[in-house]
């Protein structure tokens, strides 16, 4: 085993390190109980399985966000019900915002349960072609909280990976919870020899949200997760009525268009505030469906488009 895996954290203290496998740094990797043994026998060999599982999926996007609140299980989603719209091409969700898995509640799916077969979980299917993954069909409860530390996060996401039947998708979509953790690191490292697209990154225009997202874009280059590019949610507030837009959240230092450029990544659009999407979410319906001449929608056509672009151009 070499003395910095080639899947370790960007703070790894390396395998000989009287710290191996016990440092913050080691929360969340997947070698940290073999670098805490005395005799290490080499990488997680889970990383495998992963791999052959995913040599199932075409494309597997991950959707990010430094900051919470910013709209990403609205946004993948949406990104999910746009891509499956084509009865050909097969879509799934997985869940990986462990603490709060919202994605059951946003496609409908809630107090859904997750059947086992000889082929492992089966996920639940929205349609015939769209099917999600959550934590959250695991609860008695959706007022249970889940209270895990970073092993157990680690130990679920490679379940999800490993054991879920997916079958053979074209695009794997996976929801993510804010931050730079334990959750991100852990499928960071797991997808790094499958051929994963990118991440697509998610913001609203103010300075508030965007201080952090420059910190996940940060965080992809570290980890050598390449960047399809960044979204601007609730981008002005579009009146249902009149459709006139009024600036809720001032892009006061140029909002993810300017971000893009500073951070040279691409910027793939603009989606503006729609009360009538919350609504949809809550409501477990697509807003695309529901409201397809909306400038919600249409943005999100269009972006959508792009990132389908840019994953087929990157095959």
């Amino acid at each position: 085993m070499a003395d910095f895996p080639e899947d370790a954290p960007h703070d790894c203290p390396g395998t000989q390190s009287e710290d191996a496998g016990k440092s913050a740094a080691c929360e969340g990797c997947p070698n940290k109980e073999i670098c805490a043994s005395s005799t290490p026998k080499g990488p997680d060999p889970d990383i495998d399985l992963v791999k052959a599982k995913m040599d199932g999926i075409g494309h597997k996007v991950l959707v990010l966000s430094g900051k919470g609140g910013v709209g990403k299980s609205t946004f993948t989603a949406h990104l999910a019900h746009a891509v499956a719209a084509d009865e050909d091409t097969e879509v799934g969700i997985m869940d990986i915002d462990i603490c709060g898995p919202s994605i059951p509640r946003v496609m409908g799916v809630e107090g859904e349960q997750v059947h086992h077969s000889n082929s492992g979980w089966s996920p639940v299917y929205i349609q015939d072609n769209l099917c999600v993954m959550s934590v959250g069909f695991l609860l008695s409860s959706a007022d249970d909280a889940v209270i895990w530390r970073g092993p157990k996060k680690n130990g679920l996401i490679k379940q999800f990976l490993r054991d879920v039947d997916w079958g053979k998708l074209d695009y794997l979509f996976i929801d993510t919870p804010p931050g730079t953790s334990d959750e991100h690191i852990s499928v960071a490292q797991y997808l790094k020899c499958t051929n994963v697209d990118g991440a697509v990154i998610v913001t609203t225009p103010q300075e508030v949200a965007l201080l952090d997202v420059r910190k996940e874009i940060t965080f992809c280059k570290k980890v050598g997760l390449p960047v399809i590019g960044i979204v601007e949610n609730m981008s002005g507030f579009v009146c249902p009525k009149c459709t006139t837009e009024t600036q809720i959240f001032p892009p006061t230092t140029g909002g993810g268009e300017q971000l893009a450029k500073d951070m040279d990544v691409p910027f793939l659009g603009k989606v503006p505030l729609d009360p009538r999407i919350g609504k949809c979410c809550d409501e477990g319906k697509s807003f695309l469906d529901v409201i397809p001449d909306s400038p919600a929608s249409k943005a999100f056509v269009d972006i959508v488009s792009s990132i389908k672009r840019r994953c087929s151009s990157d095959s």
